[in-house]
């Protein structure tokens, strides 16, 4: 259940969303559909999913967040804490001309989703999340060693410049290794996809704002972060990789208190880069989902 991505499908657009103009595309209409990217990607990362789901009746957006490729990269960490990143899902559904969505989000695009899945619940339609665990789950599993030890990388980016000039090196070395390798399925990120993944990280200001998702994170208040949880009631499934090397499989199945209709869905043999190294179950799976059975 695939379709070969063609750009020509999807129209690009911008958004201004008051303090960030943010860049998306757009393929299909029906109801609305906000595919949220990770770390280190942008929109191009659904491009298994968008032909799909457009095809399949649904009117799909997949924005640059915040900080990302063609978006908007405002100046300074503050600007990347989570209420103005859920804010940006909100008013982008807006921008749109809607009030409730459909939203997907994988890594960082997940941890946002599960963000504004509680803080903006009736705009809210479904919730599918991708390799990003519950906010309650991961606080709780970084006190695990083995845990802490798979996100080491999340400190390494708290340090100024030096996160930077590591992904710099050699081109976008790092980047262009990690595409390569971490992946189960070879050839799950081509070399023009590498090319375009490292021309978005080598737009101006575009690697701080992506790792400055991470500075907000640690530096923001604990306290505030608690506050903001709240029970999720609407569908929800989560897609999990198994063999994701950052993410632990504990991680997968959220805390029933705060999800309680969660169905969640393990791929044994994809990595944390999910959609890309299983596109085939990852569509069947966001199809039946999402598709209400016909009567």
């Amino acid at each position: 259940m695939t379709a070969v991505f063609d750009e020509g499908t999807v129209t690009h657009r911008y958004a201004d969303l008051g303090d960030v103009r943010l860049h998306y595309v757009e393929a299909g209409r029906g109801p609305l559909v906000v595919l949220l990217h990770g770390f280190p990607e942008f929109w191009y990362s659904w491009r298994h999913q968008i032909p799909v789901l457009a095809g399949a009746g649904f009117r799909v957006v997949a924005p640059d967040m915040r900080g990302y490729n063609l978006s908007d990269k405002p100046r300074g960490v503050r600007s990347y804490r989570t209420e103005l990143l859920t804010r940006d899902v909100a008013r982008l559904i807006e921008a749109c001309g809607e009030h409730r969505a459909i939203v997907i989000g994988h890594d960082w695009g997940g941890a946002v989703a599960w963000l504004f899945a509680m803080r903006y619940p009736t705009m809210l339609e479904r919730l599918v999340i991708m390799n990003a665990p519950h906010p309650a789950s991961f606080m709780r599993d970084l006190l695990n060693p083995a845990q802490l030890l798979r996100s080491w990388y999340i400190f390494f980016f708290q340090a100024p410049a030096l996160p930077e000039a590591g992904w710099r090196a050699g081109n976008f070395a790092a980047l262009r290794r990690l595409l390569r390798e971490d992946p189960v399925r070879r050839g799950a990120f081509t070399e023009d996809d590498i090319r375009r993944y490292v021309d978005a990280f080598s737009q101006p200001g575009a690697l701080t704002g992506a790792l400055h998702y991470y500075r907000a994170a640690v530096q923001q208040n604990p306290l505030t972060a608690r506050e903001a949880l709240a029970r999720i009631d609407a569908p929800v499934l989560v897609i999990w990789g198994m063999r994701d090397r950052a993410l632990g499989p504990a991680l997968a199945r959220p805390d029933r208190r705060w999800a309680p209709t969660a169905r969640v869905e393990r791929i044994a043999g994809a990595s944390h880069w999910v959609q890309n190294d299983a596109p085939e179950q990852v569509n069947a799976l966001l199809l039946d989902f999402l598709t209400p059975p016909k009567a």
